[in-house]
Parts: C-alpha cells; structure tokens; sequence
C-alpha cells in the first residue's frame, strides 16, 4: 500500500505524461486488466492518467467490453447532472450501474459471454472482430433493457438505485436496439465534423430512414448523435427541416424530429444558469464569457437555422432566455463602471464637496484593482455578444461612461508623472501601470501604445 505522499507523487507523474505516452501506458494497463493480471494496480494508474486521457484522441483507447457497449451511445454521455431527465442526454456515471445490472441479474450468462469473446479478441489485436462482437450483443441487451422495464419496473430501480438511473435507460436501450446504424453515423460525421454538407446530410438522412423502418422510437436520436459529432451542433437541425419539409418551428418543435432542437434549448438554457448563478463582485470572468458565448452562440444560430415563430414553443423559450439573460448581464455593465472607477484612488476637490479628482498621494489598491480589471475584461470581451444578449444598449451606456472615465484619468496621471518625485512619484507610477492595463483592455492597440509612449516621454522629463 502507497503512502498519502508517494500516491500523490505517481498521480503527479502520471498526469504530466505526454499524451501518446499516456494513451500506450494506458492500453498496455487495460490489456492486463483484460487478460487478468495480478502484479499492477490497474484502477489506481489508470485514475492518475485520467486528466491526460480525457483531451486525448478517444479512439486510441483499448475496446474493453464496457467500452465497446458505450460505444453506440457515446456521443449523448454527460458529465453533469440535472434536475429532470432531458431525452438524448444520458449521464456518464449511470453507465456502471447498467453495465452491473446487466452482468449479474438482467443478462449475466450473456454479458459474460460477450465481454469473455471481446478479451479474447482485443488480447489477440482482433480488433475489428471485437467490434463485431459487440454489434452481436448490442440489439440483445437494448431488447432485454426495455422489456425488463416494461415487465418490472418496480425491480429495476431496486437493482439500478434510483429513478435517475432508469430514466436514462430507455435512451440507452433505443440507441443499442439501432446500434450498427449509429456506428454508420459515427463513420459518416468523423469528429469534429466542420460543417454539415448537401453530402453529408443526405447520407445522415437515409441513416435515419433506416433507423425509422427497424426501430422508430430511436429515428430521434440520429439527430442527437450526429449534432453531437458536429463542430456546430445546431446545423442538426437541417436535418428535421428536410425531413419535415418545414423552415419554422410550429410543427418541428412539435413532433419527435424536434429532439434536436430541444437538446440545444437545454445546452443553451444550462448556460443561461451558470450565468444566472454567478455572484458578483468575485467570479470568473472566464466561466461568465465562457457561458455567455455558449448562449449567444447557440441562440443566434437556431434563428438561422429555422424559421422562429413569436408564437411557437421555441420561439417563447427564446424570447424568455434571452430576456433573462440580457437582464442578468445589465446588472455587470452597471457595476463596471463603479468598480473601475473605484480602483483609481480619488479625493474630492476643494472643501464644499467638489468633483473628484485623482488622488496621487494614495496608493491603488490591490483588491480593487483585482476587481476592476476583472470587469474591465467583462466589458471589452462581451462587446460582440451584447446584442445577441440582449444588453447591448446598456453596454454601449457603460462603455461610454468608463471610456470618459478612464481617458480623463490618463491625461491626469500623465500631467503628474512629469513632476512627481520621490514616494509620490512612486503612487503615481502604479497610478498609470493600473491605467494602462485598463486602456489595453477597453481600447485598441494603437490607443495602448500612444498611452505607453506618453508615459516613458513624461517620465524622462523628470530624468532630464
């Protein structure tokens, strides 16, 4: 058994291996696994590899028999939990608890029939033989998934631990009943595929032609899986628009084909919490930017996409996010400006309450000025979402209030940096640091660029 200090020196190792070495470490660990080795601790190497694994080239990965099961359904697994069960999204960490209801109760002679001829097959490099095997065992266990929550649901929540875990079954199930057609998907959208075209979408639409003759339940979700393998997901819904022979939304968003359509109102609208969710003044501007192009993105793509009635489901959903979004985002452009005037150290002028002036015998504030550049950051990177957040109008207002702000402050530091000496000299000169890196951030590169030139010529005339 490792120590606490030497298992954290092999995750450490192990996580900051390059990624063909950790994808050859890893197939070798899985082999031995298969094969039943005793000598190494599969689970703990494997885990300490996992953050390297998880940006690496998926395919490269060992076709285990659970892996090989996944497989037609890859490409609808989750990471993050949510309050209800959205169809075409199934959660990663049901996957085991299937897999064991499977094994031991529902089809244990079977699964272990199939996993033993799937290690046989990869330890000898039969690779495509393993795969084979596996679109034997898939139509099997997605029949016996659904008929045995058809005959006793009562005792498969018993044996799964919950309704969360049922719930995602029946997506599993339909997708492995049409399993071979969802690998012909995956063959025709290699990931990423950058754009959806005439070639593809016909191909993608006699897949699903196919899927809709043999299993019509699932036909839906040839549309998640292929938006899902596609750089721009939303060009999924050309598909329903073909099918339907509709450009609105009314009937797509109506019927089965809508699935698409709905998934994407659900990314979008998880989007729409995060930043609902964030609390300011301290947060990741990362995460809101982050969230907030996901939402944008996704939002103004649907309009292209199809025809977005008023009066249609979707276009109600829309119309509501983006209001709710638009309202968030203006409570951020109306404390930008307070807080990166609140960053710039000023006094008021004169003994009757004059204006504000820059005050050079204080110094900038280090949380303050945290602060301000993180809003700063928020401002000048939102300035292309914000009409398609629906706060433009309000970005335009706080801009034009920080852009007098900080300018006017500028021309007074820059005034006081000829003459300043000393301690003084010293506040003043983290004055304009601080000055600087705002104008960086809210201006251009050539506004940034007079400002530093301004600054060294002000500061050699006290040299001189």
């Amino acid at each position: 058994m490792l120590s606490d200090n030497r298992l954290n020196l092999l995750q450490s190792f192990l996580g900051s291996l390059p990624g063909e070495v950790a994808s050859r470490l890893a197939q070798a660990i899985e082999i031995d696994r298969l094969v039943d080795g005793k000598a190494l601790p599969h689970q703990l190497i494997l885990d300490g590899l996992r953050p390297v694994l998880r940006v690496s080239d998926a395919s490269r990965r060992t076709p285990t028999p659970l892996r090989l099961f996944c497989r037609p359904f890859e490409d609808l697994l989750v990471n993050v939990p949510r309050v209800e069960k959205q169809r075409g999204r199934i959660l990663r960490s049901h996957v085991v608890p299937v897999w064991q209801w499977l094994s031991k109760h529902l089809l244990a002679k079977e699964t272990q029939s199939y996993s033993d001829d799937v290690r046989n097959a990869v330890v000898s490099s039969k690779l495509a033989a393993a795969l084979a095997r596996a679109e034997q065992f898939w139509p099997v266990a997605g029949s016996a998934m659904l008929a045995a929550l058809a005959s006793n649901r009562k005792r498969a929540l018993m044996h799964l631990g919950g309704e969360a875990v049922v719930a995602d079954i029946t997506d599993m199930a339909l997708v492995l009943q049409s399993g071979s057609a969802m690998l012909a998907v995956q063959a025709l959208l290699l990931k990423p595929t950058p754009s959806l075209n005439e070639e593809l979408l016909w191909g993608l639409r006699s897949l699903f032609e196919s899927v809709l003759a043999n299993n019509p339940d699932a036909a839906p979700l040839v549309s998640v899986v292929a938006m899902r393998r596609l750089t721009k997901p939303w060009e999924a819904l050309k598909l329903a628009t073909l099918i339907a022979r509709q450009s609105h939304d009314a009937l797509i968003s109506s019927t089965d084909m809508g699935l698409a359509g709905d998934v994407l109102f659900a990314d979008m609208e998880d989007s729409r919490n995060v930043i609902l969710g964030i609390r300011q003044p301290v947060f990741d501007e990362a995460v809101l930017l982050a969230h907030l192009t996901a939402f944008t993105n996704i939002s103004s793509a649907i309009v292209k996409e199809v025809e977005i009635l008023r009066t249609g489901r979707w276009g109600q959903r829309l119309l509501k996010d983006r209001a709710t979004v638009g309202s968030a985002m203006e409570t951020f452009m109306e404390r930008a400006p307070k807080e990166i005037a609140g960053a710039l150290p000023t006094h008021k002028a004169g003994y009757s309450g004059g204006p504000r002036v820059p005050d050079f015998n204080k110094p900038v504030d280090a949380d303050r000025t945290a602060r301000a550049l993180r809003y700063a950051r928020v401002m000048a990177r939102s300035k292309h979402l914000s009409v398609a957040g629906s706060f433009g109008a309000r970005h335009q207002t706080a801009m034009d209030e920080i852009t007098l702000l900080v300018r006017s402050y500028c021309e007074d530091v820059l005034k006081e940096l000829r003459t300043a000496e000393g301690a003084r000299r010293l506040v003043v000169e983290s004055q304009f640091q601080l000055s600087l890196e705002l104008t960086a951030l809210l201006f251009d590169d050539s506004e940034t660029e007079f400002l530093r030139r301004r600054g060294k010529a002000a500061g050699a005339q006290v040299a001189a």
